[in-house]
């Protein structure tokens, strides 16, 4: 009998390359006929390796989410960007590998960060996801997300939709 290893970590800059190559897979599974294919491209194309160990350089609060040792998915958190809500944390990123969907990893990482961010003292949390991403949307709403805001962003000179989750503080709700 073998027993598979999964472990969530705080990023090191060794996990850049596999980041980096995580975040091109889920952005263009995420986001391929949402957002025009040459700006997805130049966005993906923007944070490569050395983007990603800068990132982990400068402290950015940042999770791994690893199977086997390898980087299987990734979350970025901290303070809300969104002041007016009474959510102080905020997950500003959670991608996983699109072969890694569907088996449990992304709760997990949400979970995870979710702890995180309580450790950081910033109670209850949101996040942004785009409307039309189907795959975000569903994932939030099985873990109970509370739909709080509807808003838009400006992403390559065009206004998309999106909206905004929050959960309470952890054990309050």
């Amino acid at each position: 009998m073998s027993t598979l290893s999964i472990d969530v970590q705080r990023a090191a800059i060794e996990d850049a390359a596999e980041i980096a190559a995580v975040h091109d897979a889920a952005w263009r599974y995420a986001y391929r006929g949402i957002l025009d294919g040459v700006e997805l491209e130049r966005m993906i194309e923007r944070r490569g390796p050395r983007w990603w160990a800068k990132a982990i350089a400068r402290n950015i609060a940042m999770l791994v989410i690893k199977v086997e040792g390898r980087v299987a998915g990734y979350a970025t958190l901290g303070p809300s960007r969104m002041r007016a809500l009474p959510f102080r944390g905020e997950i500003y990123e959670l991608y996983l590998h699109p072969d890694m969907h569907g088996i449990g990893l992304g709760r997990r990482l949400f979970e995870e960060a979710r702890a995180a961010l309580a450790d950081m003292r910033l109670d209850g949390l949101v996040v942004r996801v785009l409307a039309s991403n189907a795959v975000g949307v569903g994932f939030y709403e099985r873990l109970s997300g509370h739909q709080v805001v509807d808003s838009s962003e400006e992403i390559a000179g065009r206004l998309v939709p999106v909206t905004v989750y929050a959960w309470p503080p952890v054990g309050r709700g």
